[in-house]
């Protein structure tokens, strides 16, 4: 059966929601924020939906995302037939065993694990909060200082401080510390935390960590349900950082550029 292009937001949500904690970035890209720049596929079978994946088409390299419950499931199948309507190059979010799909007509660059992670125990957050602003578009030449200088690789736009949900952490006047969100969508109940940096003199004091809890006890009172994030796999000191604020892991995938060989 060939896959279908999907348009119909409240059917692919259902498919998400099956387990909402591994999806927080495809649900919150439903939201009309971030739903122009996506392309959706997949199954049916019997008339009802089974699997959704999702190509993102707003950063300057597109972005797959193809998180399975069951790898070696149909999804398997379905992204054979949607590797073909796929860019030349792409950065792709992964769960594993689909990176070999995808290797049957791209080299792939990079691949390097990584976490997902969601708030399970948001009782944590009160004493790890720290005092924080809400930061805006008057923002972001700070902003984007303390990301040269301190995370120049991140995956920030500028129109996500829309979202009224990136917050900072100032020294004297400057900007030493930021937290905020991938995707933000109150009408789905997702938020995604990211872009998180804290200036490199000043690591170690716990900043980002208090950032972040102020975030999500921000996000919780919008009435966001599901808090998630993504993390390498590796990067021991910030999933001891997490944990302590109350996420867990609930799915392990990959991320990898891939270059078509054609």
């Amino acid at each position: 059966m060939p896959p279908i292009e999907l348009r119909d937001r409240d059917a692919i949500a259902a498919v998400l929601r099956r387990n909402p904690r591994a999806h927080v970035y495809e649900l919150g890209d439903l939201d009309d924020f971030d739903w122009p720049f996506t392309r959706w596929f997949g199954w049916e079978a019997d008339g009802r939906l089974e699997h959704a994946v999702l190509l993102y088409a707003q950063p300057s390299v597109p972005v797959l995302i193809a998180i399975a419950d069951e790898p070696n499931g149909p999804i398997t199948a379905l992204l054979e037939t949607v590797r073909d309507e796929l860019p030349r190059r792409v950065y792709v979010h992964v769960t594993a065993p689909l990176l070999e799909v995808l290797a049957q007509r791209y080299s792939v660059e990079k691949a390097e694990p990584h976490l997902k992670l969601a708030l399970a125990h948001p009782d944590l957050l009160e004493a790890e909060a720290g005092d924080v602003e809400i930061l805006g578009e008057s923002d972001l030449a700070d902003l984007g200082a303390l990301y040269e200088a301190a995370y120049p690789g991140t995956w920030f736009e500028p129109r996500l401080l829309a979202t009224g949900r990136y917050i900072g952490v100032r020294r004297d006047g400057r900007l030493v510390c930021v937290a905020g969100v991938h995707v933000y969508s109150p009408r789905w109940g997702v938020a995604a935390l990211g872009n998180v940096a804290t200036l490199p003199e000043l690591r170690g004091q716990g900043l980002a960590r208090g950032a972040c809890a102020a975030l999500c006890r921000l996000l919780l009172a919008d009435g966001i349900e599901t808090i998630g994030l993504n993390v390498h796999r590796d990067n021991a000191a910030a999933v001891r950082a997490y944990t302590r604020l109350g996420f867990e892991p609930v799915a392990e995938y990959t991320e990898a550029t891939l270059v078509d060989r054609r």
